[in-house]
């Protein structure tokens, strides 16, 4: 059953989002409500919990891999929610999601070599990229008719220029919301496949998709010269920190050419609780995470009907996937220095900076809403009374 609120507030915990150290760091103050790590503030399902707890129970951890039965359950997921046919002997596995794009930057590109990204997108795209020694090169999103959507002419631009050799794909878009459409993805192939070129799509976001949008995986456009990270359990079951990676491809030269780095430094297995806790999740996580798309659907859609009404100066994206929602609240007429202190010190809100993304506007902010409806209705309550005293 989901639930909001978990039963026990009394445990102590090393949460990054509640840290009161980082939250001076970055918002100057530490009295602020906390949306802005992607994780959600739900207790997990009950089945993850009771295995868990079985695994606990045992009092033994000797050596236990059992990846066999997590790609099936994760093949299995896929073909039910997404219609996605996925062979289990197709998957590698790694340690996280991270780790697999830093994996693969340095497996199919060489120093100097451009990594296309296509802005604003998670700020950790960039940060693998440069400390690799490679070039993050920018295909900025384009905005349409309030709408983000991919630049294809400057895309193939960048393309053409040679200097691209893997195109990092984000999808469901992290943070603008979107969930690409099969077009706009089969536009995107016919020009990487143009131009040879490598596309590895991060899909963690992929089960989190709002209804109205479809998600498609790059594992579905038949494309030879690609891999996709069909995520882990970390974000639709609220596992970040026991969570693995995986990379699915059904080309076997860059499968095998992936294995054997895993394999060689011995990173091609998890640990019990994570192999149990992936198990449990697309084995027995169904109903449980109906209900917290459901409730947070609601939840999205609640944030954008009150902007709508009471806050029509703050631009909303309406995400089509994910938890986060993206502002431009360039309508308010503040300098920089002026909205963060009417966020933070006033609303109390601690938002992600745009800027994190590669957003140039400073104005433009991300905030996570996987977190109790109350809660966030408190938030933007205090953010309006805010902004109504400026």
């Amino acid at each position: 059953m989901f639930q909001t609120t978990p039963e026990r507030n009394d445990i102590d915990n090393k949460f990054i989002k509640y840290d009161s150290k980082m939250l001076g760091q970055v918002y100057g103050t530490s009295d602020v409500t906390p949306y802005w790590i992607a994780d959600m503030d739900f207790p997990i399902a009950s089945p993850i919990t009771h295995a868990m707890q079985q695994l606990v129970s045992r009092e033994s951890y000797s050596y236990e891999f059992d990846s066999e039965t997590v790609f099936q359950a994760i093949s299995k997921w896929n073909l039910d929610r997404h219609n996605l046919d996925l062979n289990p002997n197709h998957f590698v596995q790694v340690p996280g999601v991270l780790t697999a794009i830093a994996l693969l930057i340095r497996e199919f590109s060489h120093e100097g070599d451009g990594i296309l990204i296509q802005t604003p997108v998670y700020h950790q795209f960039r940060r693998l990229i440069e400390s690799a020694g490679r070039k993050a090169v920018a295909n900025t999103l384009k905005i349409e008719e309030g709408h983000y959507v991919m630049d294809f002419k400057d895309f193939e631009r960048q393309l053409k220029d040679g200097d691209v050799k893997v195109v990092l794909l984000c999808n469901p878009h992290n943070p603008v919301g979107r969930v690409w459409t099969k077009s706009e993805l089969q536009s995107m192939v016919e020009i990487a496949k143009k131009y040879n070129v490598l596309i590895v799509s991060d899909e963690v976001h992929a089960d989190i998709v709002f209804e109205g949008s479809t998600f498609t995986s790059m594992a579905s456009l038949n494309y030879d010269n690609s891999l996709t990270i069909i995520g882990s359990p970390a974000k639709n079951f609220g596992l970040n920190s026991i969570s693995n990676g995986y990379i699915y491809s059904d080309n076997t030269e860059l499968r095998e050419k992936v294995k054997a780095t895993t394999v060689a430094m011995s990173l091609d297995h998890g640990n019990a609780f994570t192999t149990h806790a992936t198990i449990a999740a697309y084995q027995q996580g169904k109903e449980w995470f109906d209900a917290f798309l459901a409730y947070t659907q609601n939840t999205r859609d609640w944030i954008v009907q009150f902007m709508a009404n009471e806050l029509p100066q703050i631009n909303t994206f309406v995400p089509e996937g994910t938890n986060q929602i993206w502002f431009d609240f360039s309508g308010l007429g503040l300098e920089p220095e002026q909205l963060k202190v009417l966020l933070t010190q006033q609303a109390k809100l601690a938002l992600t900076p745009g800027t994190w993304f590669s957003e140039p506007n400073e104005n433009f902010y991300r905030m996570n809403f996987a977190s109790p409806l109350d809660q966030i209705q408190a938030s933007f309550e205090r953010l309006k009374i805010s902004i109504e005293t400026l």
